[in-house]
């Protein structure tokens, strides 16, 4: 990948990011409401995909032990790659949270959630 782009593409980021925390109209409402659903979505969901890939990784890799070699060697990159995947998800479920905050801004405590226990932001 070219590193000018790269550069580029974080530049546009950072500014993205930044002009979210300045945003205090009408429409910072919209942008907040926007920021909680998502944060809402990626609590909700990503926890059980998580589950499911570390389950479903165990399985494949115990079902490859019974096979040939070869099925075994296919079973076991097969069942790293749910590991791997898993650990992304853990590792932007960790992350989200300080992201959107950094998004809204630091004097800002967003309440989300409608009584489903996801908290603050």
């Amino acid at each position: 990948m070219d590193l000018t782009k790269m550069i580029s593409g974080l530049m546009l980021a950072a500014l993205v990011l930044s002009s979210v925390g300045f945003a205090s109209t009408a429409a910072s409402t919209g942008i907040i409401s926007g920021i909680c659903t998502l944060y809402e979505t990626v609590n909700a969901v990503l926890g059980a995909v998580i589950f499911v890939l570390i389950v479903l990784a165990a399985v494949v890799y115990a079902a490859g032990q019974v096979m040939g070699a070869e099925t075994r060697a296919r079973a076991s990159v097969w069942a790293t790659s749910m590991i791997i995947g898993a650990v992304i998800g853990i590792i932007i479920l960790v992350l989200v949270p300080p992201v959107l905050q950094a998004m809204v801004g630091t004097n800002v405590t967003i309440a989300c959630g409608s009584g489903t226990g996801t908290g603050t932001l």
